[in-house]
């Protein structure tokens, strides 16, 4: 396994100890950047945790990431103010752009993770798109190549 060791060390950090078991996952999820089926098994094999229980918290919370991420990740709003004001088009747009169809939400070179989100807290911006740390708003479908090439 390629973290063995820095997954060991995430282990020897919290075993035995009551409600770990979602710090050492989020440890764990920090080192690799997702949650692969080959640490979460070898998590249950140290720490004698079933491997469906580890897979029912990965999957129940929303902060595990079960896949790779893109280098940049794209939150598109879909609360009410970004629904009324036309998020649909706006994820659509960033989808087009990314050549990024179906079930699909990271792109093939790996640079993008788009994902939807219940509110961003920029009510007043709607719609709303954040790429990492960056906001932005009063969005049209026009307006996402020019911020998405900031990225690329």
């Amino acid at each position: 396994m390629k973290y063995k060791t820095e997954i060991d060390i995430a282990i020897n950090k919290f075993i035995g100890k009551k409600g770990a078991l979602i710090p050492l996952l989020q440890n764990a999820q920090d080192i690799e950047g997702y949650l692969s089926k080959e640490i979460m098994s070898y998590v249950s094999e140290k720490t004698g945790i079933k491997l469906a229980h580890i897979y029912g918290v990965a999957t129940f919370y929303t902060m595990f990431r079960l896949k790779p991420q893109g280098k940049h990740i794209i939150r598109v709003c879909k609360g009410t103010a970004c629904h009324v004001s036309n998020a649909n088009s706006i994820m659509n747009e960033v989808n087009n752009h990314l050549n990024l169809s179906g079930e699909e939400d990271t792109t093939k070179d790996g640079n993008f993770t788009v994902m939807s989100v219940a509110c961003l807290g920029c009510c007043s911006l709607a719609p709303v798109i954040m790429i990492d740390d960056n906001t932005y708003g009063k969005l049209t479908p026009d307006s996402i190549g020019k911020i998405l090439k900031k990225y690329e």
